[in-house]
């Protein structure tokens, strides 16, 4: 028998010791990653500037700051340290100065700072604020958008009208047509529109008067306006239909960077969106969707030929929804992102070809920059136990590296598994992908309970992310595998694949899900089959009200956000393109599937099943109104279910405020304990 070397034997020993001491992820430590924003990289490629937003607990509050790195590695830099926002850095043209927008004397505003140290100094002064900054290529014009009175000719006007409105007694909302608000925010008769004024500072104009919004309410990209290479024209996003609520059809549109008539270079019925110029000028490219109506139809990419008005479509071929799209310095390819099996992946398409190359595939990578030489891409990239940092790669592929490690130390001291993927014969004999994540200190000869979670959109997918709304790693926390599967309706895996939910909410998503339960019981020796709970949020939320009428199958459940009555949430919701599209009319009407896929139809079940059912909502979500949530918790109550409701008159969809946060995850945790592990809970901490 060999000797196992005295080093060896202790490096093993210390690598165990090692493994020993990492723990289970805490609210503290979530709460307490840095969260990066997007790079911007320096005219001569060799610095980066990117965001990091530090939450604060004790003072339910956040603050946000800038940070510089090279390009090629090495120091990270603060360049910015004023209390509240300081975001959206923008190079100068000379690579000598950073604009960006910032609240730190109470107001969002443009300012300026020199990159090699120096006082920031304030640009912009309009009242109604900044968001969405970019800086002309010749250094001439910042760029902006600002929520508007769309009758006010001026600004002391916008600052008169807000003031009046302050200082009223009378708080009442006067409305006269859709929509009158939106996700979490009330319309109150603005529209947001696109400024531009002189980067030395003066006076900002208006691009896009009118009663129109740019960028537009819902659907655009990442961005939706941009300079053309010589500054003198700017392309912009906005719907010109008559009812918005009802329409996807925002279209492409360009102006003199001065002002003037605004031409109209897109006609399609369904959303266009995201335009950028190609650097040679020749083009302007975009996403197009064809459908009108569909939000979640497949994104092409799209070029639209300046000199004649021709359209080429470069992504045709591919079954990618275009995410995020960034040309080469040479005009002659683009980089963009899109949903690839539970990653979020980057690719190249050349555009004499159309010939498509994968740059990074596993992963979420997103927030791509390009260098000026267009050797290499910087972008942020994360996975399920690892929450975003600065990368780089080189064009060809080749070369992956992470310039920053904003939260490497906190990390390490954590136990968090990585995804571990499956497939199964979901509806109609179709491969359903779907994720596992293992909890700390995993004993494969132990027995665990299941968190069993079920994604929004409901087009969209549970990836290979770092999740801060609903974190795998902290529902794996306490002892529990963490289930996550792909239905159809998903995103990833093809535009077909996508439909299928479309008028079949309950149905084949509801078939997978179920399929899915049971494959993984069976598959795996260490999940205990027999304690599992169900949670999911907006058509998560949905499908756990459809499981609680049609299935005992679970312990319990948490809905948050979801739907309950199809017919009310399309009274309620100020999207109605959405209902409209997914029911196949409105419910005046067409009055059939809002009663079919309404779990509120089959309500007299909730008496049959009776599975514990948490019910979470925010007073501020008009995406899927509060009383969503308010009528499942009185059925509930009504027929005897054991049930509680955790309400949030500060929050919307999303639950975003710190303490709100640790409270929300406390709660929805400690009811999963109370339902799943019962007399066996001590054998599993």
């Amino acid at each position: 028998m060999k000797r196992i070397p005295v080093v060896l034997t202790a490096l093993c020993i210390a690598l165990a010791a090692f493994a020993q001491s990492k723990r289970p992820i805490t609210f503290d430590d979530l709460i307490s990653l840095g969260r990066l924003g997007a790079p911007a990289i320096s005219s001569d490629g060799r610095t980066v500037a990117f965001v990091v937003t530090y939450f604060n607990k004790t003072e339910n509050s956040s603050s946000s700051n800038i940070y510089l790195v090279p390009a090629s590695g090495g120091e990270v830099r603060q360049l910015t340290s004023a209390k509240r926002t300081n975001h959206s850095p923008q190079w100068s043209p000379d690579g000598k100065t950073i604009a960006f927008v910032s609240t730190r004397d109470g107001e969002s505003q443009i300012w300026t700072i020199p990159v090699d140290g120096g006082e920031a100094r304030k640009i912009s002064s309009i009242s109604t604020g900044v968001s969405g900054l970019d800086w002309s290529p010749d250094g001439k014009w910042f760029a902006f958008s600002s929520e508007v009175f769309p009758d006010c000719p001026d600004d002391d006007c916008n600052q008169k009208r807000n003031e009046q409105a302050e200082k009223s007694k009378v708080k009442a909302k006067v409305f006269e047509t859709l929509p009158y608000r939106v996700f979490n925010y009330w319309k109150d008769g603005k529209r947001s529109h696109l400024f531009v004024m002189p980067a030395e500072g003066g006076q900002a104009i208006d691009l896009t008067p009118g009663d129109y919004d740019t960028p537009p309410i819902d659907l655009g990209g990442s961005w939706d306006y941009a300079f053309s290479p010589d500054s003198k024209e700017m392309v912009f996003t906005r719907n010109t239909d008559p009812l918005v609520a009802i329409s996807t059809n925002n279209d492409l549109f360009v102006v003199p960077v001065t002002g003037g008539t605004a031409k109209r270079i897109t006609e399609n019925r369904a959303n266009d969106s995201q335009p950028i110029y190609s650097p040679d000028g020749r083009y302007i490219a975009y996403r197009r969707m064809n459908r009108a109506g569909f939000e979640s139809d497949q994104n092409q990419l799209v070029l639209y030929e300046r000199a004649t008005g021709n359209m080429i479509n470069l992504t045709e071929k591919y079954d990618y929804s275009v995410a995020e799209a960034h040309w080469s310095p040479d005009s002659k390819s683009l980089f963009f992102t899109a949903d690839n099996k539970g990653n979020h992946s980057i690719f190249r398409i050349s555009l004499p070809g159309k010939q498509l190359e994968t740059i990074v595939e596993k992963g979420y990578n997103h927030h791509i920059a390009v260098s000026p030489d267009g050797k290499f891409l910087l972008f942020l990239r994360e996975t399920i136990n690892q929450p975003a940092e600065l990368f780089r790669v080189d064009v060809s592929g080749k070369n992956l590296r992470r310039l920053t490690s904003v939260n490497a130390e906190r990390v390490s001291r954590l136990d968090m598994n990585p995804l571990e993927d499956f497939w199964f014969d979901g509806a109609e004999g179709t491969k359903v992908h779907g994720w596992i994540v293992k909890p700390p200190a995993f004993d494969a000869k132990r027995k665990y309970p299941v968190i069993y979670l079920v994604h929004g959109g409901p087009q969209g997918q549970w990836g290979d992310q770092f999740h801060y709304r609903w974190n795998a790693q902290m529902f794996a926390s306490r002892g529990y595998v963490v289930a996550m599967v792909n239905p159809h309706g998903s995103t990833g895996y093809g535009q077909a694949f996508t439909d299928k939910i479309s008028g079949d909410w309950g149905g084949r998503v509801y078939e997978d899900l179920m399929k899915g339960v049971e494959f993984i019981s069976r598959t795996y020796p260490f999940i205990d089959g027999s304690r599992i709970a169900a949670a999911g949020a907006s058509y998560g939320g949905y499908m756990m009200n459809w499981m609680m009428v049609n299935t005992d199958r679970f312990k319990c459940y948490v809905s948050h956000a979801g739907m309950f009555n199809a017919v009310s949430k399309y009274g309620t919701t100020e999207e109605l393109w959405f209902p409209e599209w997914e029911f196949k009319g409105i419910p005046y009407e067409q009055p059939e599937l809002y009663q079919k896929w309404s779990p509120i139809t089959y309500a007299r079940n909730l008496a049959k099943y009776k599975t514990p059912t948490l019910v979470t909502h925010g007073q501020l979500d008009y995406r899927v109104d509060v009383s969503e949530g308010f009528q499942l918790f009185t059925a509930l109550q009504r027929l005897g279910v054991k049930s509680k409701m955790v309400y949030f008159p500060d929050e919307g969809h999303w639950i975003a405020k710190p303490q709100n946060s640790e409270y929300w995850y406390k709660t929805v945790l400690d009811w999963i304990d109370e339902h799943t592990k019962g007399a066996q809970a001590g054998t599993l901490n």
